[in-house]
């Protein structure tokens, strides 16, 4: 085989290579300029400003993405994915109950501040796309069985219709959506929002 015919067959794959990895960062350069809006207030940029925001022309937006449901998706779940170690819980149940109160509360808390819009926008769009609904399902069930899980000793004490209630009440005052109204509407700044928390989950679990 002759030099330059072996130079062709090599050099085929290096420029489909090349291709990929510039359409990979141009596809993360216009995800990561969507969730730059949301963090600048805007929950519904359109392709112009998120082309703009890219360094990409409108039309390119397309080659990248179905539609800008799709390219919504991809963002909620770019930054999804970025805080998911912030979601972990890594208290015992062995430690005082007040200790597992305040680690459940700041850890949401501070999960919650890190999704910041993204998770505005993905309550906004639940209802119209399926993915991000699936999403948020999973999500809230984790959630939820964080708390049954954390709690265990002190729901196991309750009689089971007192646990089930508790349990609910637990899992929804530390919901994103009940933050994002105390926070927001109640205009509770973090540390009246936190001893707030506390407090109210440590009264459900008292014996």
């Amino acid at each position: 085989m002759s030099s330059s015919a072996a130079h062709s067959e090599t050099a085929e794959p290096t420029a489909e290579d090349g291709r990929h990895a510039r359409r990979e960062r141009n596809r993360l350069a216009v995800v990561d300029a969507m969730l730059q809006l949301y963090r600048d207030g805007n929950l519904d940029p359109s392709s112009d400003e998120i082309a703009e925001r890219a360094g990409l022309s409108p039309r390119s937006l397309f080659r990248y993405f179905e539609d800008l449901d799709d390219l919504v998706r991809v963002a909620v779940s770019r930054q999804y994915e970025r805080v998911r170690p912030l979601a972990d819980i890594d208290e015992s149940t062995d430690r005082p109950v007040a200790d597992r109160v305040l680690h459940i509360v700041e850890r949401r808390l501070g999960l919650f501040d890190a999704m910041a819009s993204a998770g505005k926008v993905s309550r906004l769009r639940e209802p119209f796309q399926p993915l991000i609904a699936q999403q948020l399902g999973q999500a809230r069930l984790f959630w939820r069985r964080q708390v049954q899980q954390l709690f265990a000793p002190e729901f196991a004490a309750m009689a089971p219709a007192r646990a089930e209630a508790a349990l609910a009440t637990i899992d929804v005052l530390i919901s994103f959506e009940s933050v994002q109204l105390l926070r927001d509407d109640q205009g509770l700044a973090r540390p009246r929002l936190e001893a707030a928390l506390v407090d109210s989950i440590t009264r459900l679990l008292e014996a």
